[in-house]
């Protein structure tokens, strides 16, 4: 009997590591869709053009019920910041 639930113990874990393996690669296409947003909206913090979306909300030039989240000094830093903890943190579990 303990053969049979040694292998049945293995068997298990080998499913469970395959249905992480299939999680893992949707996680590492979204984590390769976030990089490339993240890099963009650095982009944009660091022109001109975020810059000018900035003076133009702080002087009221922008419409009262636009979204901008974006303008805040704080908001996109904020994700830039989070994106290096994330990846440190993965680079840490990768060994």
């Amino acid at each position: 009997m303990e053969q049979i639930e040694r292998i049945q113990r293995y068997e298990a874990l080998l499913d469970e590591a395959r249905e992480l393996l299939r999680e893992g690669e949707q996680l590492a296409q979204k984590l390769s869709l976030l990089k490339g947003m993240l890099g963009e909206l650095d982009e944009y913090y660091s022109s001109s053009q975020w810059r000018q979306d900035y003076e133009d909300d702080e002087a009221g030039r922008l419409p009262e019920g636009l979204k901008r989240g974006v303008l805040s000094e704080d908001g996109i830093y904020n994700a830039l910041e989070d994106e290096k903890d994330l990846f440190e943190r993965i680079k840490v579990i990768l060994g």
